[in-house]
């Protein structure tokens, strides 16, 4: 949804001197686009992929001092900005969940298409991986992440496989774990919705790199540093991000006057004005384009008032 996103934050970026943060960078087309369309805007990128840091850095390199780059997680933007001496800035983009490389690079296990070590974690510093979860959890923690980050009907079940299989070798792959998770869903839920092991995989990713909670304090915490009159824009790929975005912007853009007094309270009104009505999904023509974008939506705001 690039041209879309491009003209969400256009209003705000259009003064020279402006500021936006991409948190999460990636391979850094959003912030390429961004760049060149703004030529008085300055870009703070943060990944906590150390990969794609270095891949987007060759990427910007053309735009010489008006790209600082930083490997954080996104709900560290505050500091981020601290660290580079900024205190307001005019534009925030947030693209969640996973990207395409880390889903076609193999070696990086995020993918049930291909068998390789279960990793799946997107800052590859950190110690927690995949395996880690599969092979330590206990059947009823299992369950949890399954059921409440993959919203599996079967997480029960599914858990249970991984707790006998591991009990005789640990589960260390991700087509071992593909092969569990088809074999444990009984045969007519395999008949529709694609690869059975997806919710597997995706309740998992949430869990390694805590995508949930991170998000939870990043919205509040990134809109803190929005200047009035500045936009932010939200990527979410599926129902849990979109619902945790939803709720955040909309708490900040409803007046929460006491109900019955004569006139609005000043300090109670709205610091947030909604740009989308719902979430805003991608053209068909995309999605004919990149499969892969089909599950995206999109909602944007902008700072109406100082907190």
């Amino acid at each position: 949804m690039l041209e879309r996103v491009l003209d969400l934050l256009a209003p705000a970026l259009r003064e020279p001197g402006s500021v936006v943060v991409d948190g999460t960078l990636g391979l850094g087309g959003h912030s390429e686009a961004l760049l060149a369309a703004h030529p008085g805007t300055r870009l703070v990128g943060v990944d906590r992929d150390t990969t794609a840091l270095e891949r987007s850095r060759h990427r910007l390199a053309r735009f010489g001092d008006r790209v600082s780059l930083a490997h954080a997680v996104y709900s560290d933007i505050p500091r981020v900005l601290d660290d580079l001496g900024i205190d307001r800035v005019h534009g925030i983009l947030l693209d969640l969940g996973v990207s395409s490389p880390q889903l076609d690079e193999a070696d990086r296990g995020f993918a049930y298409s291909y068998d390789a070590p279960l990793d799946m974690r997107m800052d590859r510093t950190q110690e927690r991986t995949a395996a880690h979860v599969v092979n330590t959890y206990s059947a009823g923690e299992l369950t949890r992440v399954l059921r409440v980050y993959g919203e599996e009907r079967f997480a029960a079940r599914v858990a249970q496989a991984i707790v006998r299989r591991r009990a005789k070798e640990p589960v260390r792959t991700t087509g071992v774990l593909a092969d569990l998770v088809r074999d444990a869903i009984p045969a007519a839920a395999r008949r529709t919705g694609g690869n059975p092991a997806k919710r597997t995989f995706q309740a998992l990713r949430i869990e390694v790199n805590s995508e949930l909670a991170i998000l939870e304090r990043a919205l509040p915490a990134a809109i803190s540093r929005l200047a009035v009159g500045g936009r932010i824009a939200v990527l979410s790929y599926h129902s849990l991000e979109d619902r945790i975005t939803k709720r955040v912007l909309a708490a900040l853009s409803t007046d929460t006057t006491p109900p019955g007094l004569p006139v609005p309270l000043p300090d109670r009104q709205p610091e947030l004005r909604l740009l989308t009505r719902g979430a805003e999904v991608p053209p068909e023509r995309e999605t004919e384009r990149n499969p892969r974008a089909a599950s995206a939506r999109l909602r944007a705001a902008e700072r109406t008032r100082e907190p």
